[in-house]
This record gives structure tokens, C-alpha cells and sequence, in this order.
């Protein structure tokens, strides 16, 4: 366990309890700069990592240097990630000189790859602060990136309103953990982005920088090997100005009647639709919950949406915390994965394939209609992930092989995937609350039918209309990569 108390600049900041050591090595005396490595916080503007960068920099007599990779050897890349990141990456570098810091960017494209850049940059630091994600390729590179360098290195949790570290350890369930996070979630709503009077750095590097506003992204993407049989959402924009205008969107249009049209997923103003843009963390939870909180909506709509932000997303970033493999099917409930597995064995008639899943060409018009909002959109309306996810359980060979085909799915297609919350939200359509009976393969994990939406006027002809969306050819897998969510 890293034991390693924070530097002067760190420990006695307002937002410490953000911060954790990940090694234990001293600052580099030497160091000409604090390197701040971005990969999934891509904002520039209230921004924990950056702050924390800042306030060490200050405190050190040191400049900011950030950097933002984006390497096209990571899990699942595709057009459509590639894009929405290249879009944030490039918003980031301009905000960072507004806010009078250097940010330096590379993309690996044909001709143009660099490897250990991170390694690099990093030797010629007093140290190395990154963001704290639990999950995926920044989880990943973070802890490896730690073990290797010779300079300390602080992970700053961006992604959560409330430090989870303020919340104590050893929570066990939601009603518990909201009566610890309910109370302290005001004290973090107010910040500042931390001042900084030392000059941009401008010395030497051991790269040339990319400069992404100047490149044409649509030739960049074509020119690296990743999947481009997924195209870029045609509705989620990437960058900071369409994150700005879903936010400007939830205010006007989403809030005033969030508590009522929230579970409609036929209502185009039934969600939010911030997801990926938090994901990627072109916008924060602070910023989002500030909007809400001087918004003129009825307070129990935004009671609602605080409990969706904060109450649910919050507590599976808190159950991520925990684990070192949130996406891994022993992260279920015990009981459920008991129950399923006793009825792993029962008949199965609405098996399907992976390519008919994937496509979502299944023999289910309501499950084709939640799968073509994530294969064409990059997104799916949360109402929907339920009964999407529930039926596979159904529609796959064997629990483990429908838990892993759930991850796939999401991670793949969906902007926010990859990401604690999504992670959660299966784990608690494979488990949740037992039910009060036995039923044929589920056990007594409880199924969801699809009256929620065809129920509602409309809603059949809702269903049949988003069944029916003409999707693009995405190639499907010689087999399904079990063995990234089966432990």
C-alpha cells in the first residue's frame, strides 16, 4: 500500500481529499515543470486534475505542462471514439492557453507514432499528476505508469462531486452510502479554478507536439488502424460547445419536467443525454449540479436528477473504488450469480447469436430497439439499458456468457461506456433485489418486461419506428472477448 504523504502545495489544499499518492518517490529537485496527463478528465475549466497541477506548480515555482495522448491501440477503438476524443482533446489544448497553460498533444496517425511519451515528459518533472479513474485503459496506464517512473505521482479524482475518500471505506449498500454523501455534497459545489502567476512552459521536448485544431480530423481517423466500420455519432457532437448546449438543453428543456418524463423513453426530452460528455469529462459533475441548483425547475425535479448525477452515478464510482475489476461478472451480487448459475442449464429458446445481437437483429422488436439506439446513436436511453440488459440473460447460453456480452456491447458502442456507471447499472439488472420466486433461467433475479414504453401512447409504434433504423455495417467478432469480464 502507498503510504506517501502529499507535498507541501497539496496537503494543505481545500481539495485534498481529491488526491492520493501513488507511489513513493520525492519530488524531483531537478524537475522543470509538473507534467499533468490528462487521458479521460478533457476539460480545461474546473477541472481537479489541472488545479491540483497548478496548485503544486505554484507552491514548487514550477509551470504546468499538460499532456493529452490518444493512441489507437486501446480496446475498442473506433471512428466513432476516436472522434468524440480528438473533438474534447482539441477544446482542451484551447481552453489550457486561456487559461495561461501549456498543453501539448500527440495522436498517433500513419508515419507518426511515438511510444513512452508519458515516460518521457515525465522524467523532466518535479512530478506527475493524473486523474483517478477505477475503470478501463486510464485505470490501466495510470497504475503501470506509477510502478515505472521515477518521479512521484498523484492521482486527483475528477469525475465525482464528492471525493469518495471523504465518504469513509466499507459502505455496503445505497441507502447507506447516500446518508453519508447526501450531507456533504454542498461543501463541494463551490470552486475555483486555481490562479496561476508563473509563465506557460516553452522549453525544449522530446516530440513535436500535434496541434489539433489545425488537423483535419476525418483524414486522421482514416489514416490509423482502428475499427472504421463504427462511424462517429450522428448526434452527439464532440467538444466543449455541444457539451455546452446539451447543458443549456437539460436546463431549459430536460429539468422542468424531469421527475415525470424521465423514465419515457419516447419523449424526446425524457433524459438528459449528458452521459457521454461526462464520461469523457468535457463536463464535470460540479459544473452540471451548479446549473441545476440556480436552475427556476421545481424542486423535485432537480431532487430527481441529483439523485440520477449524484445518488446513483456517484455510488457506482464509489463501488468501483473498491474493486480492481468493476467490470468483471464476480462483481454481482453473490446471490445472483448463485441463482442464475443454478438455472444456467434451463432451455433457452430466445438465444441469439452475436452478430444478430450486435446488429440487433434479433427476434425481438423491443430489445432491437434499445440495441439500435447504441449501435447507431452511441447511446442509449437509461430506461431502455434496463430491459436490454435484463433480457440478455435470456438471449445468451449462460449467465457469464450474457454478462460479458452485455460489457462488449456497451463498451464498444456506446460513448459511455467503459465507465463505472455503466458497469453498475448491469451489475444491478443482473442482481439488484431478489425477487420473491423461482423463475426459469433468472432465478431469483427479477426480469423487466417491455410495458414500460410499449405500454405508453404511442410507444408500439415508438418501438417499431426505432427497430427499424437503418444502421451501419459494423463488423462483427470472430467471438465475443470473454475474457476481459470473467474473472
Amino acid at each position: 500500500m502507498v503510504t506517501a504523504a502529499l507535498p507541501t502545495g497539496l496537503a494543505d489544499w481545500h481539495q485534498a481529499p481529491r488526491v492520493r499518492a501513488m507511489n513513493e518517490h520525492g519530488l524531483n529537485a531537478e524537475g522543470r515543470y509538473v507534467l499533468c496527463w490528462l487521458q479521460q478528465a478533457l476539460r480545461a475549466r474546473d477541472n481537479p486534475v489541472i488545479d491540483a497541477a497548478v496548485r503544486l506548480g505554484n507552491a514548487l515555482g514550477l509551470p504546468v505542462l499538460v499532456y493529452h495522448g490518444v493512441r489507437e491501440d486501446y480496446p475498442y477503438a473506433s471512428d466513432r471514439l476516436h472522434q468524440f476524443i480528438l473533438g474534447a482533446g482539441r477544446d482542451l489544448a484551447i481552453g489550457c492557453r486561456a487559461r495561461g497553460l501549456a498543453c501539448v498533444q500527440h495522436v498517433d496517425h500513419a508515419g507518426r507514432r511515438e511510444k513512452g511519451l508519458v515516460y518521457r515528459l515525465g522524467g523532466e518533472a518535479a512530478a506527475l499528476v493524473l486523474e483517478d479513474q477505477p475503470t478501463f485503459v486510464a485505470r490501466w496506464q495510470a497504475e503501470r505508469v506509477a510502478a515505472r517512473i521515477a518521479v512521484p505521482v498523484y492521482a486527483v479524482k475528477a469525475a465525482c462531486l464528492v471525493p469518495p475518500s471523504v465518504l469513509g471505506d466499507g459502505i455496503g449498500g445505497r441507502t447507506a452510502f447516500l446518508r453519508r454523501h447526501e450531507p456533504a455534497r454542498a461543501e463541494w459545489l463551490e470552486a475555483e479554478d486555481e490562479a496561476t502567476g508563473i509563465a506557460p512552459f516553452d522549453g525544449t521536448l522530446p516530440f513535436t507536439p500535434d496541434r489539433l485544431e489545425d488537423m483535419d480530423f476525418d483524414a486522421l481517423v482514416a489514416g490509423v488502424d482502428i475499427d472504421h466500420s463504427l462511424p462517429a455519432s450522428p448526434v452527439f457532437p464532440a467538444g466543449r460547445d455541444a457539451a455546452e448546449a446539451r447543458l443549456a438543453r437539460l436546463i431549459g428543456d430536460v429539468l422542468p419536467g424531469y421527475a415525470a418524463t424521465r423514465n419515457d423513453a419516447t419523449k424526446a426530452q425524457g433524459a438528459s443525454e449528458l452521459s457521454p460528455y461526462l464520461h469523457f469529462g468535457v463536463l464535470g459533475p460540479r459544473e452540471v449540479m451548479r446549473a441545476v441548483v440556480a436552475a427556476e425547475a421545481g424542486a423535485r425535479h432537480k431532487t430527481k436528477f441529483a439523485d440520477e448525477l449524484l445518488g446513483w452515478r456517484e455510488w457506482f464510482h464509489y463501488q468501483a473504488r473498491g474493486s480492481t475489476t468493476p467490470e468483471r461478472y464476480d462483481r454481482v451480487a453473490a446471490w445472483a450469480r448463485d441463482t442464475l448459475g443454478h438455472h444456467a442449464g434451463d432451455p433457452r429458446p430466445d438465444v441469439e447469436d452475436l452478430a444478430a445481437l450486435l446488429r440487433g437483429e434479433t427476434r425481438d422488436e423491443t430489445w432491437n430497439a434499445c440495441q439500435r439506439q447504441f449501435l447507431g446513436l452511441g447511446w442509449m436511453h437509461n430506461n431502455l439499458r434496463m430491459y436490454w440488459a435484463k433480457r440478455l440473460i435470456a438471449m445468451t447460453p449462460d449467465p457469464e456468457t450474457a454478462w460479458a456480452t452485455a460489457c462488449y456491447l456497451n463498451d464498444r458502442l456506446s460513448l459511455d461506456g467503459r465507465d463505472p456507471s455503466t458497469y453498475g447499472n448491469i451489475a444491478a439488472m443482473f442482481g439488484g433485489s431478489p425477487g420473491d420466486r423461482e423463475r426459469p433461467i433468472y432465478g431469483r433475479v427479477t426480469a423487466r418486461s417491455d410495458g414500460s414504453t410499449r405500454g405508453r401512447d404511442g410507444g408500439a409504434a415508438w418501438l417499431a419506428e426505432a427497430a427499424a433504423r437503418p444502421m451501419p455495417a459494423v463488423s462483427v467478432p470472430d467471438e465475443l472477448p470473454r475474457e476481459r469480464y470473467l474473472a
